[in-house]
C-alpha cells in the first residue's frame, strides 16, 4: 500500500501564491513586500493556508488567517496596493486553542473601494520575528442610506452587483487532484469578479474518507492528494479541523480566497450526513466515537475557528443565521436549517411541536421581521437545502420512509417541517413581502424551480423561484423527486444520467450559481454555470412594486 501524499511545509511555502500548473499571479499580489521582516526562517511563523475574507458588511469585512506556531496576528489594509497610506491592526493571539486561526474585523472602510490588505503573524518568542505576509484585496459593499425607502428613491446610489453561490466541497471522496487542476472550480467563479461568495453548506466532508487513488466513472484514475485527516471519518477535533486545513491546500480555493469575501452556512457533513437528533452510529463501524453530540460539538467548533464568520455575541456564540445588506438592491438572509431542528422523523404531523422544528421558532420570527423591515428590492434567502424536493433519510422504526429536509413526499397539505415553511410563505404573502428568492445547493446537480401556487396543495402565497447549484468539488448525484405540497415545477435542471451516481468532476457535472442585479432597472439575472464557467440556464426577474 502505498503512503499518502502529504504537502510539506516547504511545499506550502513554494507554491503558496503559485497556482498549480504554473498559473500567474493576479496584479494586485506583487505589491511590495511588508517591512520589518527580520530574523531566520526556523523563527519566523508561517501562514501556510492564505486569508480568507468573510461576512462583507457595510462598513466592515472580516479577515482570516492561520499561523503555524503560537504568534500574533497583525493585519495591514490601504486602499492602495502599494500600502504607502496604510492602517496597521493589532490582531488576536493565534494559539493551539483555536489552532492557530485568528481573525480580525477591518472597520471604517467606504463603500465600492477597493481594499488591499496584507496579514503577517508575529512571533511571540522574538517581536522581530514576522511571517511573509499573505496578501489579498477585496471590493467594499455599497451602503444604504438613511431615509431611503427602495431602490425607487435610492437608485442613484445604486452599482450594479454581482456575487456567486455554491455548496458541497471535496465530498463523496473526491479531493484534491492535481492532474485535474484541483478544485478549479473555484478559479472559475473567481474570474467572475464577484463582490461576495455563498457558500451554502457542506463545507467540508467530515464523514468522507478520501483515498490515494480512486476508480472514476468509464474506469478513469483520478489521484487525490491525501493527508492523515482526511483518510478516515473524522472523531477528534484535530480531525475536524485537518478536514479544513485539507481544503485550503488546494490553490484555486486559496487564490478565491484572497479576491472573494465568503458568506458560509453549514449543513450536515460538517459533522456527519443526516446529522439530527435521531443520529445513530452504533452501527457504522467506520466510527470508533458514538456519541453524536460530542462529534457535533467538536464539528462545530472547527467550523467556528476556519468558518471566515464574524462571531455573533455572547448570547449565542455558535450562531450562523445573518443578514448582510448590499444597498438599496439587496439583502441576503442566511438560514440556519440544522442547528434547531427536531429529529429526522416519517415527517407527518399534522401541528406544530418539538418533531416538526426546522428554523425553529426564534430564527423563524428573526427571518420574518427581517424580511418585513427590509426596504432593499430583494430579499434572497440562502438556505441549505431545498423546499420542494424529497431527500430521504432511510426509514423509522415503523417502516415509513424517514426524511432529511422539509418535503414528506406527500403532495397533501403542510405536515411535519412543512409548516413552518407554510407559515412563512403566508406572511409573505399578507405582509406584501416582494421579491423573495431562494438559494440553496446540498443535492449535488444544478436546478431552477418555480413555486406555482396555481398548482400547489397549499397555495396561501405568491410564487416565488428557487436556484439549486453545485457540486463545488464533489459526486454528482439526481435529480430528486417532487413534492406537491407548495407546487414546485422544475424549469431547468441538469444532473447524472438515468442510474448513473456519484460521478466524479471529471464528468463536468460541477456547477456554482451567479447573480446579477441591475443597477438601472433593478432585474435579476440568475445564471446556473458549469465547471469551466459557462452558462448552461439563465433566467431574469423583473422587480414588482407596490
Amino acid at each position: 500500500m502505498s503512503r499518502p501524499i502529504v504537502p510539506s511545509r516547504r511545499d506550502f511555502i513554494r507554491f503558496g501564491t503559485a497556482a498549480l500548473g504554473g498559473t500567474t499571479l493576479p496584479h494586485w499580489a506583487v505589491a511590495q513586500s511588508a517591512p520589518g521582516l527580520i530574523a531566520s526562517d526556523a523563527t519566523r511563523p508561517a501562514a501556510m493556508q492564505g486569508l480568507q475574507f468573510g461576512d462583507p458588511s457595510q462598513g466592515a469585512t472580516l479577515v482570516w488567517s492561520r499561523a503555524d506556531r503560537p504568534s500574533r496576528m497583525v493585519v495591514e489594509w490601504s486602499l492602495d496596493r502599494q500600502f504607502q497610506q496604510a492602517t496597521r491592526l493589532l490582531g488576536p493571539d493565534a494559539l493551539e486553542v483555536t489552532d492557530f486561526t485568528a481573525r480580525q474585523d477591518i472597520t471604517g472602510l467606504p463603500e465600492n473601494r477597493e481594499v488591499f490588505v496584507r496579514v503577517s503573524f508575529q512571533s511571540l518568542a522574538n517581536s522581530r520575528a514576522l511571517s511573509e505576509p499573505v496578501v489579498g484585496r477585496f471590493v467594499t459593499p455599497p451602503f444604504g442610506r438613511e431615509g431611503d425607502e427602495g431602490w425607487h428613491r435610492g437608485h442613484r446610489h445604486a452599482t450594479d452587483l454581482r456575487f456567486v453561490w455554491g455548496g458541497d466541497t471535496a465530498g463523496q471522496g473526491w479531493g484534491i487532484n492535481p492532474a485535474f487542476g484541483g478544485m478549479k472550480i473555484y478559479e472559475a467563479m473567481r474570474r467572475r469578479q464577484p463582490r461576495f461568495f455563498i457558500h451554502s453548506g457542506d463545507t467540508i466532508y467530515a464523514d468522507g474518507p478520501i483515498r490515494e487513488s480512486v476508480v472514476a466513472e468509464n474506469g478513469q484514475p483520478w489521484q487525490n492528494i491525501v493527508t492523515p485527516e482526511v483518510a478516515k471519518v473524522a472523531e477528534t477535533l484535530d480531525e475536524f479541523r485537518g478536514r479544513y486545513r485539507y481544503n485550503l491546500i488546494d490553490d484555486n480555493v486559496r487564490r478565491f480566497n484572497a479576491e472573494v469575501p465568503q458568506i458560509w452556512q453549514w449543513d450536515d457533513h460538517e459533522i456527519v450526513n443526516n446529522w439530527s437528533g435521531s443520529k445513530d452510529l452504533s452501527a457504522d463501524t467506520r466510527y470508533t466515537e458514538k456519541n453524536v453530540p460530542l462529534l457535533v460539538a467538536r464539528g462545530t467548533r472547527a467550523f467556528l475557528d476556519y468558518a471566515p464568520m464574524r462571531p455573533f455575541d455572547a448570547r449565542e456564540a455558535q450562531r450562523v443565521y445573518r443578514r448582510f445588506s448590499h444597498g438599496p438592491l439587496l439583502d441576503v438572509f442566511v438560514v440556519d436549517m440544522r442547528s434547531y431542528r427536531g429529529p429526522n422523523t416519517d415527517n407527518l404531523q399534522p401541528v406544530p411541536g418539538a418533531d416538526t422544528a426546522f428554523l425553529g421558532r426564534e430564527q423563524l420570527d428573526w427571518l420574518k421581521r427581517g424580511l418585513d423591515g427590509s426596504r432593499a428590492v430583494w430579499k434572497v434567502i440562502a438556505a441549505d437545502m431545498p423546499i420542494g424536493l424529497n431527500i430521504g433519510d432511510g426509514n423509522t422504526l415503523s417502516g415509513l420512509p424517514r426524511w432529511e429536509a422539509i418535503a414528506n413526499g406527500n403532495a397533501s397539505g403542510p405536515l411535519g417541517r412543512e409548516l413552518e415553511i407554510a407559515e412563512l410563505l403566508r406572511f409573505i404573502r399578507h405582509q406584501r413581502v416582494r421579491n423573495t428568492v431562494w438559494l440553496t445547493a446540498d443535492v449535488h446537480y444544478c436546478a431552477a424551480h418555480y413555486y406555482d401556487p396555481q398548482r400547489a396543495a397549499f397555495n396561501d402565497f405568491e410564487g416565488f423561484w428557487e436556484f439549486v447549484s453545485g457540486p463545488l468539488n464533489a459526486g454528482s448525484f439526481g435529480p430528486n423527486t417532487l413534492d406537491g405540497t407548495f407546487g414546485p415545477q422544475v424549469v431547468f435542471s441538469k444532473a447524472p444520467p438515468a442510474g448513473q451516481v456519484n460521478l466524479s468532476p471529471l464528468a463536468g457535472l460541477q456547477f456554482f450559481g451567479e447573480v446579477n442585479i441591475d443597477a438601472r432597472s433593478a432585474a435579476l439575472t440568475v445564471d446556473l454555470r458549469d465547471l469551466g464557467g459557462a452558462s448552461v440556464f439563465s433566467k431574469t426577474l423583473a422587480p414588482r412594486f407596490g
